[in-house]
């Protein structure tokens, strides 16, 4: 058993532990925006590609003190690289630093770069070499206080860089923090769903992803992992072929806005991921949106007033509150916001608000449970209220060329295959095979 950590967004942390358990991690613990567990290389492998709330997870190799940079330097270079990468192989080293003693992490990266490559020089008489762009070793340098410890990224590029976006509107919601919301929601394909205000599709695709269980790693094309020198390619082929995990979604995910141009991208990914046959996009204001005859589950990102003025933002989250009151009575709705003035607008009380990170911005995320008449009222029924399925929105239809690829899904490559493999060239399926 080996000890690694998960690194997640602020306020995701209980998020990311549970599905680390459910993936058999042993002893997990949860730290500030990081979640500490043991486990084998198959933990490992799982967690890089199973798990949708942790941006990366590292492998530390050595923990130990250092005062300064020249003692950094000592320690670092006192590591058996060998054990980790060869000579031949490039790396990067990201840090990270909470230390009033050692303050300068550029410098930092600089004595730890310059430890290993002295290392190798030293026994080899050549040097690794740095790669920004495409290293075949990811490596952490952590710093807090004098504690230093350094670690293997096993991911490479961020967990949250899925794979399947082809195109974005202006500030996408992160893949991590829009998974994170449905899992915090209570999402797992038990009913029909809805972002009205879909942007790129984010939070759609992530949903059709849960609701099937599809592993969000299967869109990648590397981990860093498979450089190692311990990599184990059976073991993570085993992981990688098995499906059998995944679940049918017998219900619709709808997804509209009322940007016909942010539409597009948000088809273009679904239709990247194999995924068009489970959302139905419409291009449609929220207010359009007709009268939901059965409850379903919504998760949205409006616009915060970044780009708005204050008399646009007040609109917008009044018409917001008067729709859902007027036409999802049922539902739970489910509304991220970094502009806390503009959730009084919307004039309906919260069940619950979660502290979220959006980007730099901080963030609610808040319920609604969604009924008819006076709160009052509903709070002496709210016993008797049962199920959640939904029915379908029926807006207005994109033109039939933007309906194309309806009907289709996509097939997992097989793992060799996959350093030529991008989602929208796969062949399709269209139905699983009885036994996995």
């Amino acid at each position: 058993m080996e000890t690694f950590v998960a690194k997640t967004l602020q306020g995701l942390e209980e998020v990311l532990a549970t599905e680390l358990k459910q993936i058999g991690a042993q002893n997990v613990s949860i730290a500030r925006r990081a979640v500490t567990f043991e486990g084998t290389l198959e933990t490992l492998y799982k967690a890089n590609f199973h798990i949708r709330t942790a941006l990366r997870i590292l492998r530390p190799i050595a923990t130990f003190k250092a005062h300064s940079t020249d003692e950094l330097y000592t320690q670092a270079k006192s590591i058996t690289w060998d054990n980790y990468m060869d000579v031949g192989q490039s790396f990067l080293i990201e840090t990270t630093l909470y230390s009033p003693i050692i303050t300068n992490s550029r410098f930092a990266t600089y004595k730890v770069k310059d430890a290993i490559a002295d290392y190798f020089n030293e026994k080899y008489g050549k040097r690794p070499s740095i790669s920004v762009s495409k290293p075949d070793i990811y490596l952490n340098l952590h710093i807090s206080d004098t504690t230093c410890t350094l670690s293997l990224d096993s991911s490479g590029e961020p967990l949250f860089k899925r794979g399947y976006r082809v195109a974005q509107t202006e500030a996408p919601i992160n893949e991590v923090l829009a998974a994170g919301m449905l899992l915090l929601a209570g999402w797992k394909g038990q009913s029909d769903f809805m972002d009205p205000m879909c942007g790129s599709g984010t939070i759609a695709i992530e949903a059709a992803l849960i609701a099937q269980n599809i592993a969000p790693g299967i869109f990648r094309s590397s981990f860093a992992f498979e450089n190692w020198k311990d990599f184990d390619a059976d073991l993570f082929d085993s992981i990688y072929n098995d499906d059998s995990h995944e679940r049918e979604f017998k219900h619709t995910i709808y997804a509209s806005d009322i940007s016909r141009k942010a539409l597009a991208v948000a088809e273009a990914n679904a239709k990247n991921a194999g995924l068009s046959k489970y959302i139905q996009f419409t291009a449609c204001s929220f207010e359009d949106v007709p009268v939901q005859e059965k409850p379903l589950l919504m998760v949205t990102n409006p616009p915060y007033g970044e780009r708005l003025n204050r008399n646009d933002v007040n609109a917008l989250y009044s018409m917001i509150g008067s729709t859902l009151k007027h036409k999802f009575a049922g539902s739970t709705a489910w509304i991220i916001s970094s502009n806390l003035d503009a959730f009084d607008k919307i004039g309906l009380k919260p069940d619950t608000k979660v502290r979220l990170i959006n980007g730099s911005l901080p963030c609610d995320f808040r319920k609604y449970t969604l009924f008819s008449g006076k709160h009052k009222e509903f709070k002496s029924q709210k016993s008797k209220v049962v199920g959640t399925h939904g029915s379908c929105v029926r807006g207005s239809k994109l033109k039939a060329e933007d309906q194309s690829h309806e009907g289709k899904a996509r097939i997992k490559p097989k793992r060799n295959d996959r350093k030529n493999f991008t989602p929208k060239s796969a062949p399709q399926r269209n139905a699983k095979p009885t036994k996995r």
